[in-house]
């Protein structure tokens, strides 16, 4: 489904544009705090991941992060993992993709997989 662009959904893509992490809903509203409100950040974050934009993930933290599709080939499956700093609690999409081999009879519609540890950055 086509969705016209708004002021709005503008402002959400151009602060995903400019981060190279995940962001959680907290983290969105604080930055774009002044533009609207939580109701709507939160309905176009969803819409962008019904239409393949965006993709969610549940972290181990019980937190929902997301993050722009950019090489995610099909918006159902999102066959990559996720890497979540605990010192500085960001979260990235890693790049290399994963085969998941399921039982005979088994039908994958979607794997979401965190791994926590301590990103570079915080290991210095």
């Amino acid at each position: 489904m086509k969705r016209r662009n708004t002021p709005t959904k503008q402002a959400v893509l151009d602060l995903f544009e400019s981060c190279s992490t995940a962001l959680n809903q907290e983290q969105i509203e604080c930055q774009l705090r002044e533009k609207m409100d939580r109701a709507t950040i939160y309905r176009i974050l969803n819409n962008f991941c019904k239409d393949g934009v965006m993709h969610k993930i549940v972290a181990d933290d019980g937190i929902n992060y997301f993050a722009m599709c950019k090489n995610c080939c099909d918006h159902l499956k999102h066959d990559h993992f996720h890497f979540r700093c605990t010192e500085c609690n960001q979260l990235i999409c890693l790049e290399d993709k994963i085969n998941i081999n399921l039982p005979e009879g088994y039908t994958l519609k979607g794997c979401n997989c965190v791994i926590t540890g301590v990103c570079k950055t915080c290991q210095k």
